[in-house]
């Protein structure tokens, strides 16, 4: 196995999991165990930061993982653009929604951008279990 996809692996893997363990175990923990609900959001907010991040960070990792193993025939292939798209979606989640729900704090319109938000959110765990769950071809040996 080459180092590239190794890696790709890995990366997957790590931000996979962080994923879904933000989004399915930590914070529902957060508002299930902690009286104040307005800090529990606090702690969910800032962890959902840290998380989509850490996902920029993973998925241009992948991307170069990606290059790495098919070159310019990485433009072509079905896992690329998912990748692509869990990066936009994530940007979008965290530099377009999540200022606008901080300034709509307390306000209707405030539900209305915590589910636009919780949407981006289940797309993007929703791409990572396809990019974990499909077995990729063996990548040439590089």
């Amino acid at each position: 196995m080459s180092a590239a996809l190794a890696g790709r692996r890995i990366v997957l893997a790590l931000w996979a999991g962080a994923l879904w363990t933000a989004g399915f175990v930590v914070a529902p923990m957060l508002f299930a165990t902690l009286d104040d609900r307005q800090l529990a959001g606090v702690l969910a907010g800032e962890l959902f930061t840290a998380i989509a991040w850490l996902s920029v960070a993973c998925l241009l990792l992948l991307l170069v993982f990606e290059y790495a193993l098919h070159g310019r025939a990485l433009l072509r292939r079905w896992s690329t653009a998912l990748i692509v798209l869990a990066l936009m979606l994530s940007l979008a989640g965290e530099v377009g929604v999540r200022p606008l729900m901080e300034a709509a704090q307390g306000s209707a319109r405030f539900d209305t951008l915590h589910t636009l938000s919780s949407s981006l959110y289940l797309a993007t765990c929703a791409i990572a279990l396809a990019l974990v769950a499909w077995r990729e071809p063996s990548a040439p040996h590089v």
